[in-house]
């Protein structure tokens, strides 16, 4: 295959102008996002320069995601996703413009930090399942799903190689409110990009008196079929003890590493090459099936990475095993999002999309919490080890499971065209 017949494989997905729009929108967005991310954290250490006070400001931004997502996936199925989709850019916007202002006039407290965390963790907590379940609708047809969805990792990753590393310049010279201020001024493209589609209007079911009845049935399909029971499973898993590394790597840059604020953004923006290196890889496979295989090793990939970074003590072999880490969740994540969405029935999938949600941001505040207070006991690299010994446990788990998930599977897949008619096929 040429390079051009490559490239047109990759981004097969732009064909749909709503998806286009999506797509040009959250690429600038994402990267003010991100560059809030960076200085959040540091902010939070440079005004307290405690660990546990760390875990403790992204522990509040991530709950609402676990106290809220199965309300939030009913709502996702119930009404328009587009609309919700608004409303949650609109109010991100105004939170990250309070924190800008807050931070430039100096009078910002930890206080007010762990506020306007939990604020938008409300507002993500909706905005999550409504946007990973409106993919859907923008590309139109089933077997461009897969494209779509790597697409959204590589511009998110894209986002997170660029917002880091700017971030740790502009926080070493600028100060943090402007990476917020930044962020703020950059949800302006997502919203003129979302009001810039032609949505076609549904219909909206408006039973709101059966709220807990939609969750019930969401949380008996989710749990009542087991290949979508242990993709989250293992991502719950992975997010709880794997991902919290992130809320670490201030102390490990500073203290481990004994570096700057430069160091933790280009040690964020490394795990941000290597993601995207690995969405890169699956939005040029042209098959949906297959993907349940790389996820076992990809989860292994990450806590393996964990793993050996845990021992280094040097920024360079840091910032190659944070590519391996950053690919390794990548793909983890990108090809459950895409097996649950392609397995998923139409009208259950915003509740499983919120469920998809829960696995990974709900979990992830208990693992802030845990990891700021384990590395206060036992220290920053005896955490980051546990938690990728845990990820190699969890894949090895998954990876006994895989022969009879994919039998279950299997005829999902043939009744959706995507795999040929077998006998054997029921």
């Amino acid at each position: 295959m040429n390079f051009s017949s490559k490239f047109k494989t990759i981004f097969r997905s732009l064909q749909y102008r709503n998806y286009r729009l999506f797509f040009s929108g959250q690429s600038i967005s994402l990267i003010g996002t991100w560059m809030q991310r960076i200085a959040m954290p540091w902010l939070v250490y440079h005004l307290t320069g405690s660990a546990f006070l760390l875990g403790l400001v992204s522990f509040a931004g991530q709950i609402p995601a676990f106290l809220l997502a199965p309300v939030a996936g009913v709502v996702s199925d119930k009404y328009s996703k587009y609309r919700v989709l608004l409303i949650t850019q609109i109010l991100s916007l105004i939170q990250a413009l309070v924190l800008a202002v807050l931070a430039l006039t100096g009078v910002i407290q930890i206080w007010q930090i762990v506020l306007l965390s939990i604020a938008l963790g409300c507002i993500n907590a909706f905005d999550v399942p409504s946007r990973h379940s409106f993919v859907i609708e923008m590309v139109e047809k089933k077997e461009h799903l897969g494209n779509a969805i790597a697409l959204n990792s590589m511009m998110f990753n894209g986002a997170r190689l660029i917002g880091p590393s700017v971030a740790g310049l502009i926080l070493a010279t600028a100060g943090e409110g402007i990476c917020f201020l930044i962020n703020a001024v950059s949800y302006i493209f997502v919203v003129g990009s979302l009001l810039m589609m032609n949505i076609q209007k549904k219909e909206e079911k408006r039973r709101m008196g059966k709220l807990l009845n939609e969750m019930k049935e969401g949380l008996n399909y989710t749990f009542g079929f087991p290949p979508i029971k242990h993709l989250l499973i293992l991502l719950a898993v992975v997010s709880l003890m794997g991902t919290s590394y992130q809320v670490l790597m201030p102390v490990f840059a500073k203290e481990v590493l004994h570096g700057s604020s430069s160091t933790f953004g280009f040690l964020m923006g490394a795990a941000g090459l290597g993601a995207l290196i690995g969405a890169v890889f699956l939005a040029s496979r042209e098959a949906l099936i297959k993907l349940g295989r790389i996820i076992p090793v990809a989860s292994a990939f990450f806590g393996a990475g964990l793993i050996i970074l845990s021992f280094s003590r040097s920024i360079s072999v840091s910032l190659m095993l944070m590519i391996i880490i950053g690919a390794g969740m990548m793909l983890h994540t990108a090809s459950s999002n895409t097996i649950l969405q392609t397995i998923t029935d139409d009208d259950k999938r915003g509740r499983v999309m919120s469920f998809y949600a829960l696995a990974i941001m709900g979990t992830a505040p208990f693992g802030s919490l845990l990891a700021g207070s384990l590395a206060k006991i036992i220290g920053t690299p005896y955490t980051i080890l546990i938690g990728g010994i845990s990820c190699v446990v969890g894949a090895f788990v998954f990876y006994r499971k895989l022969p009879e998930l994919k039998r279950i599977v299997h005829p999902v897949y043939v009744k959706m065209g995507l795999i040929p008619y077998t006998p054997d096929s029921h």
